[in-house]
C-alpha cells in the first residue's frame, strides 16, 4: 500500500442548527487531532458559532464560508440557522436557503477533492456527491443508538396498534430492556404509515441514504448502551462508530459575548448550598406556553426549591406568565434566579450547587448531564426526546415530570403538565430519601464511566482511532501497486 501513511483529507458539512453543528465541528477537531486534514463548509454567520473553538495555530482545519442567500429567501442578514429564527416564516426561509446552498456546497466539495465526506444526517444528498467523487460518505448522528433500535422494533412489531387508547401503556418487544411507552409519546412517522410534509420527506430521504453511506458516527458512548450498539449493528448491518461525548472529548470552551451575564449566574450559584439548585432549561428550539411557565413557577414555589431558570429571550409571554410577586420573592430570599438568554450550561452543570437538571431530553443536554453526574428531571417535547428519556430511565439517572405528548411543532401550546406533577417530581429528587440518594449515586457512576471512555484505551478513544485507521486503509489501500 504505497500511500497508506498519506494525509487523509476529510470534508465536514454541518446542518444549520447549533445542536447539530457544534458536535459535528467537534468531530472535525478530533479528526484533526489525529493528523487528518479537515475542511469545514458552512456560511459566514454559522461560522461565528464555532470559529472561536478552533485554534488559529491548527492549520489542519480550514473553514470555507459560503454566502447565505438571505435576499432570495426573504430573511434579514445574519439569520442563517434554525435557532436564530423568531417565526415559522423564518424557519421556512432558512430551509429554502439550505436548499439553494446545496449546489454551491456540492461544487466546493468537488473543487476540494477530499478523500471522504462526513456530513450531518439531515443532508442526505451528500451521499450523491460522494458517489460522484467515488469516495465514502459518513453520516453524522448527534444522537444515541438506542433510539434507532426502539424505532426499528416499533415498526417491526407495531405494539402501539394493539392498545385501545393513546394513553394506554404498551411494552416494546425485541429490545434488551423492558421499555414501556404510550401511543401519545410516539412521533407521527410511527403512528402514520406515510406522513406528509417537508420534515417527513427529509426523514424518508435520510433513511434511503443510510444504506448507501459508508458508515454512521454517533455522539454517544458504547459503555452507556452496549446492548443497543450490538442490536443496532444487527439491524443496520454496519458497525456504529461511537465517539462521544464530543463536547467533553474535545475540551470544548464555553465562550460568549455575554460575559457579565455569565459571571452573574455563576456568582449566584456560589451563594447556594451544594446540590441544592434545580437548573431549568429547555434548549434553544422549544418554546413553552405562558400557561406552562406559570405551572412551573407555582411548582417551584410549592416545593420550596432553589432554582436557576433559563427563559427564552424575546418570548412574547415572558412577563405575563409570572405569578404576582414571584420575581420579587426571588430577590428577597435569594432562592432563585431567572436568566433570559444564553448561559454557560456546562459550567452550571459542573457547579457544586447544581443538584438536578430539568430539561427537554435533547441529546446534547442529556449527554452533558450524564457527563457532569447531575440527575435529571426529564420533560421530553418533540423529535427523539421521549426515547432519550427512556435511556435516562434505564440507567437510573433521573425522574420524569409526567410529559406524555409528542409534538411536531417547536411551539408547545396544546398541552400542559400541571403544577402537582412537577412539584411531586421536584420533591422526590431534591429530598434526601434513599431513592433520591440512589439516583444521585448512579449519576456519579455514569459520570465516571464516561470519563474512562474518553481516556486512551477507552471505548470512545478506540472507536475514533480505529475509524480513522479504517478510512486510511479504505482510501490509500486502493492505491496498492
Amino acid at each position: 500500500m504505497a500511500q497508506k501513511d498519506g494525509e487523509l483529507h476529510v470534508v465536514f458539512i454541518p446542518y444549520f442548527t447549533p445542536s447539530h453543528m457544534i458536535p459535528l465541528v467537534n468531530t472535525a477537531r478530533l479528526f484533526a487531532s489525529q493528523g487528518v486534514k479537515v475542511s469545514i463548509i458552512t456560511t459566514f454567520y454559522n461560522a461565528l458559532l464555532f470559529e472561536s473553538s478552533i485554534d488559529d495555530s491548527d492549520h489542519r482545519i480550514l473553514i470555507h464560508k459560503l454566502k447565505f442567500p438571505s435576499d432570495a429567501v426573504g430573511l434579514p442578514e445574519g439569520i442563517e440557522n434554525f435557532s436564530a429564527i423568531t417565526s415559522p416564516e423564518m424557519s421556512v426561509g432558512v430551509w429554502k436557503g439550505l436548499v439553494l446552498l446545496q449546489k454551491p456546497i456540492e461544487d466546493l466539495t468537488v473543487e476540494l477533492r477530499p478523500h471522504c465526506i462526513v456530513s450531518d444526517l439531515c443532508l442526505p444528498w451528500t451521499v450523491d456527491v460522494a458517489e460522484r467523487l467515488k469516495i465514502p460518505r459518513l453520516a453524522f448522528h448527534p444522537t444515541n443508538v438506542m433510539l434507532h433500535c426502539v424505532e426499528h422494533c416499533l415498526k417491526l412489531y407495531t405494539p402501539h396498534e394493539k392498545v385501545s387508547s393513546d394513553s394506554e401503556s404498551f411494552l416494546i418487544p425485541g429490545l434488551p430492556d423492558n421499555i414501556e411507552m404510550k401511543r401519545s409519546q410516539l412521533p407521527e412517522n410511527i403512528i402514520i404509515t406515510n406522513p406528509e410534509g417537508p420534515y417527513w420527506e427529509m426523514m424518508k430521504r435520510i433513511k434511503e441514504s443510510e444504506p448507501r453511506s459508508y458508515a454512521m458516527i454517533h455522539d454517544t458512548i458504547y459503555d452507556l448502551e452496549p446492548s443497543y450498539a450490538e442490536l443496532y449493528q444487527k439491524i443496520r448491518g454496519k458497525k456504529p462508530w461511537l465517539i462521544g461525548p464530543l463536547f467533553h472529548f474535545s475540551k470544548r470552551e464555553e465562550a460568549n459575548a455575554a460575559v457579565q451575564e455569565r459571571h452573574s449566574c455563576l456568582s449566584w450559584l456560589d451563594s447556594q448550598e451544594p446540590n441544592s439548585v434545580v437548573y431549568i432549561c429547555f434548549g434553544s428550539m422549544g418554546t413553552l406556553s405562558g400557561a406552562q411557565l406559570t405551572e412551573i413557577a407555582l411548582a417551584l414555589e410549592a416545593s420550596n426549591s432553589s432554582f436557576l431558570w433559563v427563559v427564552r429571550k424575546g418570548d412574547k409571554e415572558q412577563e405575563s406568565w409570572m405569578p404576582t410577586g414571584f420575581e420579587e420573592k426571588l430577590l428577597a430570599n435569594n432562592k432563585g434566579l431567572i436568566v433570559r438568554g444564553w448561559v454557560p450550561q456546562l459550567m452550571i452543570l459542573n457547579h457544586p450547587a447544581t443538584g438536578a437538571f430539568m430539561n427537554h431530553c435533547g441529546w446534547n443536554s442529556t449527554l452533558e448531564s450524564f457527563t457532569a453526574g447531575v440527575p435529571m428531571l426529564t420533560w421530553p417535547l418533540f423529535a427523539e426526546q421521549f426515547y432519550n428519556e427512556k435511556l435516562v430511565e434505564i440507567l437510573g439517572c433521573g425522574v420524569g415530570v409526567g410529559a406524555e405528548v409528542w409534538h411536531i411543532s417547536f411551539d408547545i401550546k396544546d398541552t400542559i403538565v400541571k403544577k402537582e406533577k412537577i412539584e411531586e417530581s421536584l420533591k422526590m429528587l431534591m429530598n434526601t430519601s434513599r431513592e433520591s440518594e440512589k439516583i444521585r449515586s448512579t449519576a456519579k457512576d455514569v459520570e465516571a464511566m464516561i470519563k474512562r471512555a474518553i481516556e486512551k484505551g477507552g471505548s470512545s478513544y478506540n472507536h475514533l482511532t480505529e475509524l480513522i485507521e479504517e478510512l486510511k486503509c479504505h482510501v490509500f489501500g486502493t492505491l496498492e501497486e
